[in-house]
């Protein structure tokens, strides 16, 4: 991991204080669900040579906010570091904004810049009015699309791209998107439209209209279907939702053809770890887990699909900064459909 070197925000003094040197900001410094986050004054970051300070207009809220909140499962704490504590104090990877100032050996964007980045690799950080990233985690925000609208993009989005890219996804072939409401699946049935593949979608009744919205050619209640006992046969699963097992799964995965789990269960994630390369051995098809990797080359693709229109972020609900606590909470509980944003600026 890429750490960046900025130092980390910590409570000043006096919290009410507001000057050139503070910021506001979501902090933690013990494990907990919502409840242990506080809004606080913190020392505002400087940059290094080679970092831009961002001044964050929106930042958006993913699963993996409540996983490091909480600590759980324990190999965050192995990854992140922070065994007994949080190493990171802020959290939040997703964010868009403008340069506020900029190294000295920054040359690629200047004061006044609108950027997106995803801060994962970097220390985290989007909870707050400010944050401090090396230049080359950057990509400029398209000027057609909104600050909301591209602090959804980072995580989910390229989730979604990276994901199907795994899958080896060709024009005219059938993908299964099973979770297809959730973050990763409502950008991955907007993207695999826009490679050329024939989508079928899964998701509750209450998002059946929402997910064919997005172009779906098929959708299935999973409250009155179970996909996995239908006739259909997919060349490719996208698996956001952890829902079946990989015998379930290879039943409606057709020969040749891919799966790869994105998102569900801890249990379930790890069962795929272990028992997908050895289940890829046999019957011609492949079993994979996927995990995320920060791209800004993926980021400006996601980006310019949004900005063509192809791809068009769903934003269930909108919180503001001191907010954060309730916007996790919600998004932990499984209501959301899309993406959970924070308005910062």
């Amino acid at each position: 991991m890429v750490e960046s070197k900025r130092r980390s925000p910590t409570p000043t003094a006096s919290p009410r204080a507001r000057d050139a040197d503070t910021m506001q900001a979501v902090v933690y410094s013990r494990y907990g669900g919502p409840e242990v986050l506080s809004f606080a004054s913190v020392a505002r970051p400087t940059p290094g040579d080679d970092e831009v300070l961002i001044r964050v207009v929106a930042a958006s809220v993913n699963a993996g906010d409540w996983h490091l909140l909480r600590g759980t499962p324990f190999l965050v704490r192995l990854v992140y570091g922070g065994y007994r504590a949080p190493n990171h104090p802020v959290l939040g990877s997703d964010v868009a904004g403008r340069v506020d100032a900029v190294g000295r050996n920054v040359t690629d964007f200047q004061p006044g810049d609108a950027v997106v980045c995803d801060l994962s690799g970097h220390g985290f950080g989007g909870f707050a009015e400010y944050v401090c990233v090396p230049e080359t985690a950057l990509v400029p925000k398209p000027p057609a699309v909104p600050f909301e609208t591209a602090a959804a993009v980072p995580t989910a989005g390229v989730a979604a791209l990276q994901a199907l890219r795994a899958l080896g996804v060709r024009a005219g072939e059938h993908v299964l998107v099973n979770g297809a409401s959730g973050g990763v699946g409502t950008f991955a049935v907007q993207v695999a439209k826009s490679m050329g593949a024939e989508v079928t979608a899964t998701c509750s009744t209450a998002k059946v209209e929402t997910v064919r919205s997005l172009g779906a050619d098929h959708v299935v209640d999973y409250t009155r279907e179970d996909v996995a006992t239908l006739d259909a046969r997919y060349d490719r699963i996208l698996d956001a939702a952890g829902s079946h097992s990989l015998r379930e799964y290879g039943r409606v995965l057709a020969p040749g053809g891919s799966y790869v789990m994105v998102g569900g269960p801890t249990r379930r994630f790890l069962t795929t770890l272990l028992v997908g390369p050895l289940r890829s051995l046999v019957g011609r098809r492949r079993f994979e887990t996927f995990v995320l990797h920060p791209d800004r080359d993926d980021l400006a693709r996601v980006l310019d699909l949004v900005a063509s229109g192809d791809v068009d972020p769903v934003v269930d609900r909108r919180y503001s900064l001191s907010e954060v606590p309730d916007a996790i909470r919600y998004l932990e509980a499984g209501r959301a459909t899309g993406k959970v944003v924070v308005g910062v600026a």
